[in-house]
């Protein structure tokens, strides 16, 4: 019989791509000195046909038709708390494997021991710690008041192990914490290596989806709040939490980056209280705390995240540069939104504003990725620059374009009414996003250009 011969290659830590041999620089991201050794395993080279078989999703099937696959969806259980459930897409889906991330101290460990003592009273639940003792966790529970008598805990570091006592067990749900700790006998790596992480997280879904099992792995993130560990993590798993501070360290948002099983963005709202983290059923109402006095550079826009509306205030300063560059400072939007934001202000409102420092933040820690904010970061920008506060009882939206132009975003009508609920009276909106029926409260301003939605603020005054 030909002897196993053992296979290496390097793997990227940023891209996930492989190389045979270790470069300095990545052939696929450029990123430089992110090439790491991974062992693939012994692999013989004559293979049976019939030998078993398996991949991330469990045992291979046999090939058939699309017509004919089973497309009854397993019953999703809740985890308890509603925020949770709404950034799942509507609760825990049996077989499949969750990574939540975040920084130290988010509250990672607290919210999931939170939602296993709470399912552990309707089903089998096994909580795996690498990191803390089971005292430590133990004590954890107590202080926060938390039903303990029915999790089961374990201390173990061997997937193999935590696998072998699961098959014993029988739980339909498994927290390890975290998966940096975790390691698989045969891999020439330490714990927390790029091929332990890989190999592990791999061991432990294709268990959980063989055998039906929600499968909570705990993550670790790098300096730049990206998760740490080869990219192929990513792909393995079916949902990607990151939960991160805000700008007030009582509330924690959790945001899902993947989700095979729910929208993307999803974004859940928590508090964190003596007794560990609480849902906020009405987040708007915490970033909305705005001074009773109208300041010059404020104004309220209405994002949309997830599948729900969300009032944020954005704030512009404008000042005198004394430097030969001026600065362009954003906190919470991309900074180059803000440079050609300024562009066509200048370019289709008259406003020059290339010996001003600008700088932008949205309260509360929020952090807008849609172009929704266009409009109202002009005319917070606008008002800053001309010591004019805007009036407190309104807000705006709509996406501004190179030539001017107002264009409409999505679930305009949706926005306005949260905006209603929270009292607002007057809005300045794209015309295309004009509800077919009137809102009752709201004056509505309709746009359809940017030099329209300068005249229009100044009527709002």
């Amino acid at each position: 019989m030909a002897k196993a011969k053992s296979r290496k290659a390097f793997v990227c830590n940023d891209c996930g791509s492989e190389s045979t041999k270790w470069q300095g620089q990545c052939p696929d991201c450029k990123a430089w000195n992110t090439l790491s050794e991974i062992n693939l395993g012994s692999s013989a080279p004559h293979l049976s046909a019939s030998a078993p078989r398996s991949g991330f999703a469990g045992a291979l099937s046999e090939v058939q038709l699309l017509a004919d696959v089973d497309t009854s969806q397993t019953p999703r259980f809740s985890s308890g708390i509603e925020e949770f459930d709404r950034v799942l897409g509507g609760g825990f889906v049996p077989g499949s494997a969750v990574l939540l991330g975040g920084n130290p101290g988010a509250g990672k460990s607290t919210v999931l021991l939170q939602v296993l003592c709470h399912i552990a009273q309707s089903m089998p639940a096994l909580y795996v710690s690498g990191e803390e003792s089971l005292q430590q966790i133990a004590s954890r529970a107590q202080r926060l008041g938390l039903p303990t008598h029915q999790l089961k805990m374990l201390a173990e570091t061997s997937a193999e192990n935590v696998v072998a006592i699961a098959e014993r067990e029988k739980p339909g749900i498994i927290v390890i914490d975290s998966i940096q700790v975790m390691y698989m006998t045969g891999i020439d790596s330490a714990p927390g290596g790029v091929s332990q992480v890989r190999e592990s997280a791999a061991f432990l879904t294709r268990f959980a989806k063989q055998t039906n099992t929600v499968l909570l792995i705990v993550g670790h993130v790098t300096k730049d709040n990206s998760l740490a560990g080869p990219m192929t993590l990513s792909h393995i798993i079916d949902t990607q939490l990151m939960l991160g501070n805000s700008d007030d360290s009582r509330y924690r948002i959790m945001r899902a980056t993947k989700n095979r099983f729910g929208q993307v963005n999803e974004v859940g709202i928590f508090a964190m209280t003596e007794r560990g983290l609480k849902e906020v059923r009405n987040p708007s109402a915490i970033f909305l705390n705005r001074n009773e006095k109208s300041t010059p550079g404020s104004i309220i826009n209405v994002l949309w995240e997830g599948s729900r509306p969300l009032l944020v205030e954005l704030q512009a300063l404008v000042v005198d540069s004394q430097l030969g560059n001026p600065r362009r400072v954003t906190v919470g939007l991309d900074q180059n939104r803000l440079a050609m934001l300024l562009a066509v202000l200048n370019r289709h409102g008259g406003i020059f504003t290339s010996d001003q420092d600008v700088f932008v933040n949205v309260v509360g820690g929020v952090r807008i990725t849609e172009t929704s904010a266009d409009l109202a970061v002009i005319l917070a920008i606008l008002s800053s620059l001309r010591d004019r506060p805007i009036n407190q009882q309104l807000f705006a939206f709509g996406e501004v374009g190179l030539s001017g132009e107002i264009r409409p975003v999505a679930n305009g009508q949706e926005r306005i009414q949260e905006a209603a609920k929270h009292g607002f009276k007057q809005a300045i909106v794209p015309k295309a996003n004009l509800p077919r029926d009137p809102v009752a409260g709201i004056q509505l301003f309709a746009v359809t250009s940017l030099s329209e939605a300068l005249e229009r603020i100044q009527e709002c005054d």
